[in-house]
């Protein structure tokens, strides 16, 4: 019987332990080691993905302490865990601007059962990052992003194979984290081609007035990619 999106999702999850020595002062985010969080992440997939259809896949930074860093969902904070997701929880209802955004996102793409049934949100580096008490990235550390290399290139190699449509893949940022997804791609051949988007928290942090403006370009790319990649073999869906 072949295993759901889910099962592979959660299963590469829970055997996340990297063999990896960070850098003096950096500390990992590991969300799956508290209970809590392991059931509002295996509730949230088994709700979304319990099927085998492929997805376009769309990979973040690394996750944050206040959105998948707490409910172990990527750019999804307890308040949008909550609703719209309908996964209850106890959490801290605390808000997280990239989730705001990606939930925006989301309802102009027509909601969470349509968008969850097409699209993989991830993260190049599965696991986050802590330096002095604050959100740290994989790249704000040379000799981090040596150290994580073979830990994010795994991560993707893996995660494709739960079903990802190989002809493209989205960085959410169009910086530092799409120029090293575009080397790795460039080299490993994960996708035919990577395209940039603009990262949520950027948007809500420096161009905030003109959000609606990006939500309308993202979601105007997305839906085009989903149009014409989605169709390449429907047998496959």
């Amino acid at each position: 019987m072949k295993l759901t999106f889910a099962d592979q999702v959660i299963a590469f999850h829970l055997t996340l332990k990297p063999d990896v020595t960070l850098p003096d002062g950096v500390e990992w985010i590991i969300p799956f080691e508290q209970p809590a969080t392991l059931k509002s992440f295996t509730q949230f997939f088994k709700k979304y993905y319990a099927d085998t259809q492929k997805r376009i896949f769309l990979f973040g930074i690394n996750p944050g302490r206040f959105g998948a860093g707490i409910t172990g969902v990527p750019f999804t904070d307890p308040i949008r865990l909550m609703d719209p997701c309908g996964i209850k929880n106890d959490y801290q209802k605390r808000q997280e601007l990239s989730s705001v955004f990606i939930y925006e996102l989301i309802e102009k793409l027509g909601g969470v059962e349509k968008f969850y049934s097409q699209f993989y949100i991830t993260s190049l580096c599965p696991l986050g990052f802590i330096k002095e008490g604050k959100n740290y990235n994989y790249y704000d550390d040379k000799i981090l992003q040596e150290r994580v290399k073979s830990f994010i290139i795994q991560n993707i190699e893996t995660q494709i194979e739960f079903g990802a449509y190989k002809e493209i893949g989205f960085s959410l940022g169009k910086g530092k984290n799409y120029t090293y997804l575009k080397k790795l791609n460039d080299q490993y051949q994960f996708f035919k081609q990577v395209y940039p988007l603009p990262h949520p928290r950027w948007v809500m942090q420096y161009r905030l007035k003109r959000k609606e403006e990006f939500l309308d370009e993202m979601a105007s790319q997305l839906n085009n990619c989903l149009s014409t990649y989605s169709a390449i073999d429907p047998n496959e869906k």
